[in-house]
């Protein structure tokens, strides 16, 4: 059992099932272990060698100041991977809490160190202590651990809703002062241009619209496909040259957030597009600190198993350069292990944004929830709402030709100067400007060069 001092049992009345305004999303554990109870999914993260040589760097690199003669805990451990790379950065003993079948892999690789005659991976014994549990359940036979480690993340960093168990980890069990591992994630949202996606996905709901289907008229059900369709995130790798303005950045600090801060909160979005073009919906990914290291899921960036998000707009929104766009996004949890997403998205200078808190704005945080059919109080306005949980996904790989580097292959156009009926020396001072405002903007940042308007 484990002292009272260090499991407050108003720690444990902060879990979500407690909270009415958080969904219980216990139905959805039985599939959801079970899926991670499978080699094939526990063999398709640890062949992610960005996710799986990034922790074993950041561990080993920390060995001296959070591993080394600690006591650690590994949160969801899975096929017991970090385990072991707490054992070989010096770990003195190690609690595996899996509450998967997988937590009998652990056992059957921890059991086979110890043998006295031909044993596997001899480092290992009596180093690691599995449980088979979730974290939530009170009075768990742990001690108070100097270091917490897991990876908690999902798509977007929080589907699957991990990181509530990795606050509850850390609230119940890390000595005070204690390291964690991962120290802090960040979420970007940027907005992004792609016709062939928004095309491919309204034919999806031309479908519903048939009215002579084998002489079945499906019209009546076309709306409703159209909120479902479009309410279904897409997940996949796509061309960072897509994005019409950077990305905004949304801190999540695992050291100090709160259960109820992480269950329901908003990013706030403000871009400035140095481009004209159509955004067809809002582009996501994130990044993790592990032990000073960052691990990112940029389009930019190396590949990994959770790719990036793409949530898509009913109508896109009409953008010139130079404009502004200011909105939110509010995540708050739902009954099915992930989030409904609700989004708002405004040109102009003044835009008189909605309050993401409003009730009308997100009623219900159920998988069964949709959006209600607003029309926008101006043509710059665009809502959306998207639940986390039920991605499709973007497999493409359509080659693209040798133009890629130019902006209007991808949709976006550069302003022309022209309009302004500048003189040639007012056009070389504008020129000047532009760069300098370009470089402002961070076009660069997205690929752009400046000089010859190429990605």
């Amino acid at each position: 059992m484990v002292d009272e001092n260090t499991s407050p049992s108003a720690q444990a009345e902060s879990f979500a099932a407690d909270k009415p305004d958080a969904p219980n999303s216990e139905a959805r554990d039985p599939t959801y272990f079970g899926y991670y109870a499978q080699f094939v999914h526990q063999q398709n993260m640890l062949q992610d060698t960005v996710r799986t040589t990034h922790y074993h760097t950041a561990i080993i690199s920390n060995s001296a100041n959070m591993f080394k003669d600690k006591i650690v805990m590994d949160l969801g451990a899975g096929s017991g991977i970090l385990s072991f790379f707490a054992v070989q950065a010096g770990a003195a003993y190690v609690y595996a809490v899996e509450a998967s079948g997988m937590a009998d892999r652990i056992r059957t690789l921890v059991k086979d160190a110890s043998k006295k005659k031909g044993a596997r991976n001899p480092w290992l014994k009596d180093k690691i202590g599995v449980i088979q549990s979730k974290i939530e359940v009170p009075n768990l036979p742990i001690s108070p651990v100097d270091t917490l480690i897991s990876e908690p993340i999902g798509v977007l960093l929080i589907h699957e809703r991990m990181l509530e168990s990795f606050l509850v980890a850390r609230d119940r069990y890390l000595k005070p002062g204690g390291n964690i591992m991962p120290r802090s994630g960040a979420i970007y949202l940027a907005p992004f241009s792609d016709s062939n996606l928004w095309t491919q996905t309204m034919a999806k709901v031309r479908f519903w619209e048939s009215n002579n289907f084998f002489g079945v008229d499906f019209g009546s059900l076309a709306r409703d496909a159209k909120e479902e369709i479009f309410g279904q995130p897409i997940v996949g790798n796509f061309d960072s040259r897509i994005l019409l303005a950077p990305s905004t950045r949304f801190l999540v600090d695992f050291a100090s957030i709160t259960l109820d801060d992480i269950r329901d909160f908003v990013i706030p979005i403000s871009w400035t597009f140095p481009l004209t073009g159509l955004v067809h919906g809002i582009a996501g990914w994130f990044d993790i600190d592990i032990g000073g290291l960052t691990l990112s899921t940029a389009p930019n960036a190396d590949r990994t198993h959770w790719q990036q998000v793409r949530f898509v707009l009913k109508e896109p929104l009409a953008v010139n350069a130079y404009e502004t766009v200011t909105g939110w996004m509010r995540c708050k949890v739902n009954d099915q292990r992930s989030y409904t997403l609700e989004a708002e998205l405004v040109v102009g200078p003044n835009p008189n944004l909605t309050n993401p808190y409003d009730p009308s704005v997100l009623s219900k945080s159920s998988s069964t929830s949709r959006p209600q059919r607003l029309r926008p109080s101006s043509t710059g306005r665009r809502r959306g709402q998207w639940q986390l949980q039920e991605q499709t996904y973007w497999y493409t790989a359509d080659p693209v030709d040798s133009g890629v580097g130019l902006p209007e292959i991808h949709g976006m156009y550069a302003p022309d100067e022209d309009v302004l009926g500048a003189t040639e020396d007012e056009e070389e001072d504008g020129e000047e400007e532009l760069e300098a405002e370009v470089e402002e903007i961070g076009l660069e940042e997205m690929g752009m060069d400046v000089s010859n308007g190429r990605l």
